[in-house]
């Protein structure tokens, strides 16, 4: 089939996603030797499972759709930036519970998510930009540096301050989205 794009270019593209195949090979055969069934693979699958059987529990009953639209937000942001943080160099990570997935699964998918929710149903009432630095500085002071010190998250050009407003700004969102009126039967 004749495409839009010149041949050449589709070839040339072609060899970078070899290189990039290549490495994810030698990337999943390294897992297997060093992190599969290891202690920080057991971590992860708990830090991945246990967290959504505490929210769970914990959820406010009723505003299940409220708070897992909210969390859902929170998840595609952070995984969406920890993927650029990645592309750009700022940071990688150990100790995932699957090599094909380049981000930190517990952290994207778990404890993003799972935090804000709970955190929106604590304490309702409180301003909600009190609650948004609280939770920004506990995520980046406390939370990051835990995951570096455990191996699993290593900074290359980043630093926890630059992650403290982002926090700040997927809290705010996620708690305007916790609070939309436009929930009608379908």
């Amino acid at each position: 089939m004749t495409t839009l794009i010149r041949n050449e270019e589709i070839i040339s593209s072609e060899k970078f996603f070899q290189r990039i195949h290549q490495v994810e090979v030698d990337y999943v055969n390294y897992w297997k030797e060093h992190t599969l069934w290891h202690w920080e693979f057991w971590l992860s699958v708990a830090l991945s499972v246990i967290p959504w059987i505490v929210w769970i529990i914990l959820r406010k009953r009723g505003s299940e759709a409220r708070l897992i639209l909210a969390g859902s937000f929170g998840l595609s942001v952070a995984s969406w930036l920890d993927f650029l943080g990645l592309v750009f160099g700022l940071w990688h990570y150990s100790g995932r519970v699957l090599p094909t997935i380049p981000t930190f699964l517990p952290w994207d998918f778990t404890l993003i998510p799972v935090t804000l929710m709970l955190w929106l149903q604590f304490k309702p009432t409180l301003n909600p930009f009190f609650k948004a630095v609280i939770y920004s500085a506990l995520t980046s002071f406390i939370g990051e540096p835990l995951f570096e010190w455990l191996g699993f998250y290593s900074t290359v050009k980043w630093s926890v301050f630059h992650s403290f407003p982002i926090y700040i700004i997927i809290y705010l969102i996620a708690y305007r989205i916790s609070k939309t009126k436009s929930f009608e039967p379908l």
